[in-house]
């Protein structure tokens, strides 16, 4: 089987014993994500105080 044919078969097992919501829930805990996390979360959070962070959040949510 080739690496796609396993991740097909894996995600075809997946729905029909957990369903498509367990499934799709699954794959989000397995997904490694992309980038560099450290590096982005420096050059985007130098840029900021705690205090405007906070006041960010607030105005969001």
């Amino acid at each position: 089987m080739t690496q796609q044919e396993i991740r097909q078969t894996g995600i075809e097992i997946l729905s029909e014993h957990i369903g498509v919501v367990g499934m799709i829930r699954f794959l989000q805990q397995n997904d490694l994500g992309y980038g560099n996390y450290t590096k982005d979360k420096e050059s985007i959070l130098k840029e900021s105080s705690v205090e405007e962070l906070v006041k960010k959040i607030q105005q969001t949510y």
